[in-house]
């Protein structure tokens, strides 16, 4: 790892600090257009349709933010994927409570609350945030030599345990399995006494790649191998439902799709094939057909898709780039056999293959496999044994840090993904 010297910058920017960011939201998203209202109709400000929208904004942008907290802290993600979609979230549930308790309240309120709090929000990413870069301390002891490959971060070794050293830095990262000398002991104590972040060298090489290593099987936080099973039944639920909600609008655009397939050329509509599920059962994927039907004698290689593979249809590379072939599996969710986010189900004879070349690939069945994932938003679609070891080290990530906030950022990340066509073949 190269030596970068100490350098001392100047305090942050008071538009990074997060306590700013919220104030300035309840200002201008909320404070700003109760008077506004006010002033441009007097007499609204005691009305308690103004005084419902201003706490609805309030409450609205309190929950956006808890959500970028919670998010932000995942690898692969900027501020400006996950803005509008939280202030989405935040103002529409306040927008729904609303409705249900059907309490007066100021419609062109929370339409201004709303389109302030976005603003500010990305007016804050790209005059302040998008211009950070983290700067980390190593304590150059122990097993450290796997953050050179990260290169997102300007990396600083240490040469002494002196808190001045870390001038400059957002946080300083160890080797707490190494056995180190007494006075690095103390400089990490004091540095956590000081109120500086000191991070494990494995959780934060693991947070900044979105990657476990496959040198073991990786337990969660609680020490378990089972992700949690409260949110496993939760989510599975939620699926479910989302699912039955989709059904109206997700028949008539399949009917569209079906069409145009048909209009293509002779063949089925519908690809189907055996993969492996949720603690191993094998189950029946459905696809949209995106390729013409070509004999090929090797199995294996038939199951997996190269780059600008020929057999893929004119209409069948629309449906893969935009991922529009993956929808006929919301009939795999209404069966509870998959979830709409989680590691991609892979082909039988694929499954068999990696089972004997990857150790513990197996374990990525401990959870139900999804249309969307970690590795598939990260690294895109992927056949070979040496490419698919990568790719479970994301899906390990996965599984270790399963929580809805995890799936969130898949969400909103998927996104991005079908609006660019990231990773399609």
């Amino acid at each position: 790892m190269r030596h970068e010297p100490p350098v001392k910058v100047s305090n942050r920017s008071l538009l990074t600090r997060r306590r700013f960011q919220f104030a300035g939201a309840l200002v201008i998203g909320a404070l700003l257009p109760f008077a506004l209202r006010g002033t441009l109709l007097a007499g609204l400000f005691g009305e308690p349709a103004s005084v419902n929208a201003l706490f609805g904004n309030s409450l609205a942008i309190t929950i956006a933010f808890w959500m970028r907290l919670s998010i932000e802290t995942y690898p692969g993600i900027r501020s400006c994927y996950v803005i509008f979609p939280a202030a989405l979230t935040g103002h529409g549930l306040m927008i729904v409570m609303l409705l249900l308790t059907r309490l007066p309240y100021d419609r062109l309120g929370l339409a201004l609350g709303f389109g302030l709090h976005v603003l500010w929000n990305y007016f804050i990413y790209f005059y302040a945030e998008r211009k950070i870069r983290q700067r980390i301390a190593v304590v150059p002891l122990g097993d450290v030599s796997r953050l050179s490959q990260i290169d997102n971060v300007d990396w600083q070794t240490l040469r002494r345990p002196r808190l001045e050293e870390t001038a400059g830095c957002h946080a300083i990262v160890a080797d707490f399995t190494a056995d180190l000398p007494d006075e690095w002991e103390a400089f990490l104590a004091d540095a956590a006494l000081a109120g500086r972040m000191v991070y494990q060298v494995k959780q934060l090489s693991e947070s900044l790649s979105g990657r476990v290593e496959l040198d073991h099987l990786s337990e969660n936080s609680f020490g378990s191998l089972l992700p949690a099973r409260g949110y496993f039944h939760l989510k599975s639920l939620g699926d479910f439902l989302v699912a039955v909600a989709l059904l109206p609008i997700a028949l008539p655009l399949m009917a569209l799709v079906a069409l145009a397939i048909r209009a293509e050329g002779p063949g089925s509509i519908f690809f189907r094939q055996s993969r492996i599920g949720y603690a191993g059962a094998r189950i029946t994927v459905y696809k949209f057909r995106t390729m013409r039907p070509v004999s090929v004698e090797d199995e294996r290689r038939a199951a997996m898709t190269g780059q600008d593979d020929e057999r893929i249809t004119n209409v069948g590379a629309f449906l893969r780039r935009t991922r529009i072939d993956e929808l006929p599996q919301i009939f795999n969710i209404l069966k509870w056999q998959m979830s709409w986010i989680g590691p991609r189900p892979e082909a039988e004879v694929l499954s068999i293959w990696y089972t004997s070349e990857l150790p513990f690939y197996r374990y990525r069945h401990v959870v139900k496999p999804g249309i969307s994932g970690w590795a598939q938003v990260n690294q895109g679609h992927v056949a070979e044994v040496e490419e698919v070891n990568a790719k479970l080290q994301y899906d390990f990530y996965y599984i270790k840090y399963f929580s809805p906030w995890l799936d969130l950022l898949i969400l909103f990340r998927t996104i991005k993904t079908v609006l660019t066509g990231f990773g399609s073949r």
